[in-house]
């Protein structure tokens, strides 16, 4: 008997010891990740700071422009350190994410209700068409179907993200993943710089402009910085113009995954065994914005939360904008080919003039 318990409480021992080894580990690799995180995204608050004390005296700019223009000029002198990077990630792409979420408490269903069905339409007929022209400028250029249908999915919806959830339905490889992501990036930094220009040289009302910048660039992040350059007005609806191309990222998903059934060759271990995990049909913060967005829209929320969530989703605006420069490596252009620069060229040519013909059929 006491042999047993003997063995019992050695093994409780063990097992005590093992967890407190295990909790030490996780404590360590939780410290570690701080460590990494914050020089970055100190960085991001503090050039974000900066932009907001610069903007008192040239109100007419903006933070937002200032601090994207900020991080671009920083970013590519004195912080290019290599340790930076994993901060600034988080902050060009979680902060933003929750200023997307908060943006739905200051806005109602009756906002979006503004863009209309000409609204709707034209964001239907713009990725419909960037879509099936990208894909054949890709293919008479001799780019694979996969690379084409990476590149369409790419600029039509939403840049990285759409990439990221094409790529493992259609079987493309992580090279013309990463190939494809790099291009529609570069792409997207050439109209997040240019668009505002051509919105405010073409067309003076607020929708108008919105539907061409929040129709066109490739991410979020593109849409709010480029966005920021004409007006706080813009920003808003040119967010919900490209929240509504997020949304049909299922769609497109889903019209690619059957468009390349055919090409896809899979082994009875591949159908059998493999699991795939699953993935919500939205990134969480659209499915964020859209419960706010509902909530705000059949409930009064009181001035104080609006007023608190404008100002949070301000700070994390400004900040990701920051982030955004501060990663904006223009050594990049240089690095990648003729051929891929001429594609990306041509699609930016077409999604222009693209939006412009459907912002007149549609008389947005």
């Amino acid at each position: 008997m006491i042999n047993i318990l003997t063995i019992y409480f050695s093994n409780v021992k063990k097992k005590y010891i093992l967890f407190l080894s295990t909790k030490k580990d996780c404590e360590k690799q939780m410290n570690q990740k701080t460590k990494n995180i914050l020089p970055g995204l100190g960085l991001s608050f503090i050039v974000a700071g900066i932009s907001k004390i610069i903007a008192i005296w040239i109100p007419s700019i903006g933070a937002a422009t200032i601090a994207i223009l900020l991080g671009i000029l920083l970013g590519n002198t004195f912080f290019k350190q290599p340790f930076l990077s994993k901060g600034t990630k988080l902050a060009e792409s979680l902060l933003l994410e929750l200023s997307i979420v908060l943006l739905g408490t200051t806005v109602t269903f009756q906002t979006i209700a503004h863009m209309g069905f000409n609204g709707i339409g034209f964001i239907i007929f713009q990725m419909a068409g960037t879509i099936v022209g990208v894909y054949l400028i890709g293919k008479k250029m001799n780019f694979s179907k996969k690379m084409s249908l990476l590149m369409a999915g790419g600029n039509a919806v939403c840049g990285s993200s759409a990439i990221g959830a094409i790529a493992p339905e259609i079987e493309a490889s992580d090279e013309e993943k990463g190939q494809i992501i790099t291009l529609v990036n570069l792409l997207g930094t050439v109209l997040m710089l240019t668009l505002p220009f051509i919105a405010t040289s073409v067309f003076s009302d607020v929708l108008t402009q919105s539907a061409l910048i929040g129709g066109t660039l490739q991410s979020v992040g593109q849409v709010v910085a480029s966005a920021s350059m004409v007006s706080k007005e813009v920003v808003e609806f040119s967010t919900l113009f490209k929240i509504m191309r997020i949304i049909m990222l299922v769609v497109v998903v889903f019209c690619f995954s059957k468009f390349t059934e055919k090409d896809r060759v899979k082994t009875i271990n591949e159908v059998t065994d493999v699991k795939t995990k699953k993935k919500l049909p939205l990134p969480w913060y659209i499915i964020g914005f859209l419960f706010f967005c509902t909530v705000n829209s059949f409930v009064h929320l009181p001035e104080e939360i609006s007023q608190g969530a404008h100002f949070v989703s301000g700070w994390f605006e400004i900040t990701a904008l920051a982030a955004i420069g501060l990663r904006l490596d223009f050594a990049k252009f240089f690095k990648e080919g003729v051929r891929f620069l001429i594609y990306a060229l041509l699609v930016g040519i077409l999604q222009i003039v693209l939006a412009l013909s459907l912002i007149y059929v549609f008389q947005i």
